[in-house]
């Protein structure tokens, strides 16, 4: 398998992983496959809008990190018995008006929704890249 050796609940750097095989991996085992390439975003905003058009949040997303951690946990858990998680952010902006700072929020949110999953015994692997 090909995350055999990737923690269940874990946000690392993309690397060495394909976005099509780690696809394939999330329909081979029955785990959800989310995919948000942020290439065209800008800033915190643009970033926000491409993640929730990309998983399909709810149009009542309030485009903040604390609505985009609800998103990612309370929302999903109350809906039922989760499989598991594999979440693609592809090319973060780097660029002033989506600084290091702000890059490190982002995935402080996702990071926060491993622990939350994992608290639940639920895999949650969320793989990035910077533009």
């Amino acid at each position: 398998m090909l995350l055999q050796t990737v923690r269940p609940n874990i946000v690392q750097a993309i690397r060495a992983f394909r976005v099509e095989d780690l696809m394939q991996t999330a329909q081979d085992t029955g785990q959800h496959f989310l995919y948000a390439n942020l290439g065209n975003a800008q800033t915190k905003q643009d970033v926000l809008e491409t993640i929730a058009e990309s998983f399909l949040f709810p149009p009542h997303f309030g485009k903040n990190f604390d609505a985009l951690y609800d998103c990612m946990t309370d929302l999903v858990h109350k809906a039922g018995p989760q499989p598991g998680f594999i979440v693609v952010l592809e090319q973060i902006p780097d660029n002033p008006r989506f600084d290091r700072e702000a890059r490190e929020q982002l995935l402080d949110v996702f990071r926060d929704a491993a622990d939350f999953w994992a608290e639940r015994k639920i895999p949650f692997r969320c793989f990035y890249s910077f533009l």
